[in-house]
């Protein structure tokens, strides 16, 4: 059973940007209990949409007789910066000025995101995590929390993730934010303010998240004779829609900007030298079918982070396939902390 938490930070946090929050909370979940010498902790980093709840998302990842069972850890999930679930975000009251920042609300980076986190750690009395995971831009956030504070992590496991997001992911983003720009509502301060265009750029974000093959597979036509109302097309109209019943505009254009900022060498003299600070086990997990985060920027984070196994997973989902493939992904991870294992008892006389 999980449980869920509110952490109040009260202190003004300034940003990458040089911006500032006038403090903010953290909607947290946990899963299991912590052991005895306090080393059994498994932090999960949620994707774009995703929320801090893990077993909504990755249930078959996460739970009783799963790969994370919370008998044998402590599981923790934390709603990022900028999200809408219970997290500050856009849609969250502005101390200052006594209301919601909507479009007010700062720029934040990934690297601010990881220092909430670490806020978090801290006030929980967290001294040691065991696992650190975490896909796509829960990937990002992971590399960036791995390389502030290496000797915090024993195990680091990144999946469908890189160390710089591209100009083929930026595009996207970008041009998801068009369709939401586009959206007459967008420029007003109210919760709903441009979720018709958010529809349309969550149509646009499905596309590099799956795949020709997905599409033909899934959303191909019985009828011969058809000549209107394809399957496809349903398709993306009821994924907008679906979107717009659980996110908000704002979220999704703040968070899509984080992700747009991602890179891990910056300030850090090369992308080489920020992952070469990277000290826990580590490994990477690429799906041979994504689109977005496609499998060489797996194999350069593989070739920069010392100790790093790279596992590719065959899927028909593309970049979903992170999400999807969990069977795979695992035994992927079995494996890994098998081979963790097996060179411990090697070094032990």
């Amino acid at each position: 059973m999980v449980r869920h938490h509110t952490f109040q930070y009260s202190s003004a946090f300034t940003l990458e940007s040089g911006g500032q929050l006038p403090g903010f909370q953290l909607h947290y979940t946990l899963a299991g209990q912590l052991n005895e010498d306090a080393t059994n902790v498994v932090w999960v980093v949620h994707a774009l949409t995703g929320s801090s709840d893990f077993s909504q998302w990755w249930e078959n990842l996460i739970g009783a007789g799963k790969t994370f069972d919370p008998k044998n850890y402590l599981i923790i999930g934390v709603n990022s910066l900028g999200s809408c679930y219970g997290s500050t975000g856009p849609l969250s009251i502005n101390p200052l000025s006594g209301q919601p920042y909507y479009h007010a609300f700062p720029f934040i980076t990934q690297r601010d995101i990881v220092r909430s986190f670490d806020i978090l750690r801290e006030h929980l009395g967290i001294q040691q995590i065991h696992t650190l995971i975490g896909g796509s831009l829960g990937g990002q956030q992971a590399l960036e929390w791995a390389i502030e504070q290496p000797s915090l992590f024993s195990n680091l496991i990144v999946l469908a993730t890189n160390a710089q997001h591209s100009p083929y992911g930026i595009a996207f983003n970008e041009s998801q934010r068009m369709s939401i720009a586009l959206d007459p509502t967008w420029k007003e301060n109210q919760p709903l303010a441009g979720i018709q265009g958010m529809k349309v750029a969550r149509s646009i974000g499905l596309l590099s998240y799956r795949t020709y093959q997905t599409y033909r597979k899934q959303q191909s036509e019985s009828d011969e004779e058809i000549i209107d109302g394809y399957r496809a097309a349903s398709y993306q109209q009821y994924q907008g829609e679906k979107l717009s019943q659980r996110f908000n505009a704002f979220s999704y254009w703040v968070l899509s900007k984080t992700m747009d900022a991602h890179h891990v060498g910056r300030g850090r003299g090369s992308i080489a030298q920020a992952l070469g600070r990277i000290q826990a086990n580590t490994l990477v997990i690429g799906i041979d079918s994504d689109l977005l985060f496609p499998l060489r920027e797996q194999i350069l984070l593989q070739q920069y982070i010392p100790q790093a196994t790279l596992e590719t997973i065959p899927s028909l989902y593309g970049h979903d396939g992170f999400l999807i493939e969990t069977e795979k992904i695992g035994k992927s991870i079995q494996q890994f902390y098998s081979k963790q294992k097996k060179t411990l008892n090697t070094l032990t006389p």
